[in-house]
């Protein structure tokens, strides 16, 4: 049997020490050798994730985007696709990537890769090549923890109508969608945007909005349990700064900002929504500061990462794998091109539905689903 690996339940033996993610140090400084051990544990390895989620490799001989390549090909079976772009990243070819170019200052909320997908990387892989002076964590929450700590109406309401996401991809305000989908082709968006179930339109200003449902509860195909799995929080308006929100507000109007999300019915949160959960976040995270060489596998589903706001240099790189289906994790409601609403008969019910229809924008001109967002939000269409 590999050193470090418990002969019990032949999991890695890892330090597991209050508010940090499980932690474990292979000590070999030969790059070949820690690739040949990372496959020859990797079941280990994998039962390790199953168990807390994350693991944390501690001074692995990586020095360049090379070398992290060669480990992810250890870790993972198969590399995964990233799809619907949400944040600015480089890519340093290989498949590998800089973890985001938001700037310094800005922290990202917990998160699970690609959640308003039909299929999602099943592990993440990071690695840090520079550490920065202070902060720049990447946080790891997991997400069957927070599941549990939300109260349970809530979390029994987005079991039973899943979680509505909005996006609008404009340029001159977070991605557009030429970068968010590789191409300057409006009609290959669409044919994506079609087969891959989310509702679209092409606004008058020549920007992007899409709108989809997907469940927010799905379970881990190899364990079965119940995760917590979504943008919900991170992607609300509620989430952002309340200056920053009020001016977005008044500027875009509520139709018009980058993220929103909902309900899968279509009816929008409130802060003490946003709150309650975002308590069960905190509640669930663990952080370990980044060094050089430090390597973190994280299974994609079972839990949530973030980043901290840093100071100074820092080049922290990522790559996903394993690619997992929505339709083989038991998802709660079907995923939607656009809302569905139990109370089809209301004319808040009618005007999701006709997100479900699927009806988008041509020529500029505001299509179904752009006014049944608006009046889901008791606003006038105009």
């Amino acid at each position: 049997m590999a050193e470090g690996v418990s002969p019990v339940d032949e999991v890695l033996d890892c330090a597991v020490e209050p508010g940090h993610p499980a932690g474990f140090t292979p000590g070999l400084k030969d790059l070949r050798e820690t690739c040949d051990w990372l496959r020859d544990n990797a079941g280990q390895v994998r039962r390790t994730l199953h168990r807390h989620g994350a693991l944390y490799l501690h001074g692995l001989p990586v020095r360049d985007v090379d070398d992290f390549a060669r480990v992810r090909d250890a870790v993972v079976g198969e590399r995964a696709c990233y799809r619907e772009q949400a944040t600015p990243r480089s890519h340093f070819g290989d498949e590998v990537y800089s973890s985001t170019d938001l700037p310094p200052s800005q922290s990202i909320r917990p998160h699970n890769e690609n959640s308003y997908t039909l299929s999602f990387p099943g592990v993440l892989v990071f690695g840090c090549l520079v550490a920065p002076d202070s902060g720049g964590a990447t946080p790891v929450t997991d997400v069957r923890s927070v599941l549990s700590g939300i109260p349970e109406p809530l979390a029994r309401r987005f079991r039973e109508t899943g979680w509505g996401l909005v996006r609008n991809y404009a340029d001159h305000l977070g991605l557009g969608w030429r970068t968010a989908f590789g191409t300057e082709d409006r009609a290959v968006v669409s044919g994506y945007c079609e087969e891959n179930l989310v509702a679209h339109e092409w606004c008058a200003d020549g920007h992007l909005r899409t709108v989809q449902r997907r469940s927010a509860v799905i379970r881990h195909p190899s364990t079965e349990e119940e995760a917590w799995f979504n943008h919900v929080v991170f992607w609300s308006e509620w989430a952002l700064d309340p200056d920053v929100r009020e001016v977005f507000l008044d500027d875009l109007g509520p139709e018009n900002l980058p993220f929103n999300t909902a309900f899968g019915d279509g009816e929008p949160l409130s802060a003490e929504d946003v709150e309650a959960m975002d308590e069960a976040y905190r509640a669930a995270t663990v952080r370990e500061t980044w060094k050089p060489g430090d390597v973190m596998v994280v299974d994609n589903i079972l839990a949530a990462h973030a980043r901290e706001s840093f100071r100074g240099p820092r080049k922290i790189l990522v790559a996903m794998g394993d690619e997992v289906s929505l339709s083989d994790c038991s998802p709660t409601v079907p995923p939607l091109a656009g809302f569905v609403t139990a109370a089809a008969g209301t004319a808040a019910g009618r005007a999701a539905a006709n997100h479900a229809a699927g009806g988008a924008a041509q020529d500029g001109k505001p299509g179904r689903s752009s006014r049944g967002w608006l009046r889901s939000r008791g606003r006038s269409s105009g």
